[in-house]
């Protein structure tokens, strides 16, 4: 059974298509993930789909019910984090969590000493949301988006502000509710949260999902090669340099910043070696990977995704 099943999605601003014909579903029990830019229209499908927006053309269906006729009924299952989230300033955390609970009358809701143990939030109970730190009060809005246990969790940017240990205790959250049976779809810009938490993928630009499936298959889809990085501290030659290069399939530019994909990674080192040696470029900070979801970003828009 699908979770949710959204087809033909429009929202227009004016001229401009801020979703433009997004369809997808998403399976019960899965992490699915919107990947893309800011502005590509990943917060606007998920607000449309959260009963937030409505949308100008298009249907969504939640837990095989309506939006149109079914709304109220949808809210009492489903949990939402928002991107940016307004809380009362001068509750402590405690008062906000149970103040949510008291919204909700059909479902039996987590215990506020369970969700703020499962954020990490226990030394902060009394405090007032308003004395929270920016990755703290990020904690607390997806505290608030599991308070009436839902059967399905939106999460906006749920790491946005918070520090590195921070962002990967809220991953190490985000599985456990999935192991719980917790069907899960977020949105976000960073590569590697996508690639490490998220079932499939659906990568976003413009408006359109231009490529969906699971980060491994995106991935194998669109490189066979390895990627070779480096920044060239000189004035770097024409990119037909580097494309001649023995077994570069691709180039592409950033400013000093040069991404080689190749079919023979000691070969094109051995050809790059040649090029400093020779005085043409002067690399620094080289490294070799495996192809990635911005690698896959990049082969599909020509650009790559600014955190």
């Amino acid at each position: 059974m699908n979770a949710i099943e959204v087809s033909g999605l429009k929202k227009y601003y004016g001229t401009t298509h801020a979703v433009d014909g997004i369809s997808f579903e998403v399976h019960s029990g899965e992490i699915f993930g919107m990947l893309g830019p800011n502005g590509a229209g990943k917060t606007t499908t998920i607000e449309i789909i959260e009963g937030l927006r409505k949308a100008d053309e298009g249907s969504v269906t939640i837990l095989g019910m309506q939006h149109e006729k079914d709304m109220q009924a949808i809210k009492e299952r489903i949990g939402v984090q928002l991107q940016t989230t307004s809380l009362y300033p001068r509750l402590t955390v405690t008062e906000i969590l149970d103040l949510f609970s008291s919204f909700f009358n059909k479902r039996k809701p987590i215990p506020t000493a369970q969700l703020t143990e499962l954020l990490g939030l226990q030394e902060k109970a009394s405090t007032r949301t308003k004395q929270l730190s920016g990755g703290q009060q990020q904690r607390l809005s997806v505290a608030l988006a599991l308070v009436n246990d839902p059967e399905i969790i939106f999460l906006d940017e749920p790491t946005t502000g918070m520090d590195p240990q921070a962002r990967r205790n809220l991953w190490g959250v985000i599985k456990d509710l999935q192991e719980r049976g917790k069907t899960l779809m977020l949105t976000t810009h960073y590569m590697e949260e996508a690639q490490i938490l998220c079932d499939r993928v659906a990568v976003v630009d413009a408006g359109k999902i231009i490529a969906l499936d699971t980060p491994n298959r995106l991935i194998d889809q669109n490189f066979q090669e390895t990627a070779i990085e480096f920044d060239d501290l000189m004035d770097m030659p024409e990119s037909g340099t580097f494309s001649t290069l023995p077994a570069v399939n691709d180039v592409k530019r950033d400013d000093n910043h040069v991404t080689l994909y190749t079919q023979d990674t000691t070969a094109t080192l051995g050809g790059l070696t040649a090029l400093a040696n020779q005085g043409t470029i002067h690399f620094n900070d080289l490294y070799v990977r495996r192809a990635t979801l911005e690698d896959v970003f990049l082969k599909l828009t020509g650009r790559r995704i600014r955190n």
